[in-house]
């Protein structure tokens, strides 16, 4: 199963958010490029714990047996995912290009992840396997919906 604990992996990714850019257009779903730029950094920002969360009411009832259908398999998430209200973005007019080298930035960060503390708002605590491919099938989404 793919990881962003993988270095070649985590290579890979990065390599892929270099080809976004400015005129990049989202193959489904609401975003524009800035938009799951943003996003995407947000999200990494959560994993890394630098942003905190308490996991829904729903979250808790549901959560744990959705976070095993997303990762059970290599299975890439489907289109149209919904996501959770907290990682929205309504700010439609980001700079691309700092917005990449800042993902890019957090990417490199999971080099020195330890101990997952953190809490995803719908799927709760997580172990650090699934924070590791989790991490990798969000970006890998994002990046597809992007042609990237």
């Amino acid at each position: 199963m793919k990881t962003i604990f993988d270095k070649s992996i985590r290579d890979e990714l990065i390599e892929r958010i270099g080809h976004v850019n400015e005129s990049s257009k989202s193959e489904w779903g609401k975003m524009n490029v800035s938009q799951m730029l943003a996003h995407c950094v947000q999200w990494e920002e959560m994993a890394l714990s630098k942003r905190i969360y308490k996991q829904s009411f729903l979250g808790k009832l549901f959560g744990k047996k959705a976070l095993k259908g997303f990762i059970k398999d290599e299975t890439p998430f489907r289109r149209n995912v919904p996501t959770v209200p907290e990682f929205r973005i309504k700010e439609t007019n980001g700079n691309v290009e700092e917005l990449k080298k800042k993902w890019i930035n957090l990417m490199k960060e999971y080099e020195q992840f330890g101990d997952s503390s953190f809490v995803h708002p719908f799927f709760g605590r997580m172990t650090r396997e699934q924070v590791g491919i989790l991490a990798y099938k969000h970006s890998d989404h994002h990046l597809r919906q992007f042609n990237a």
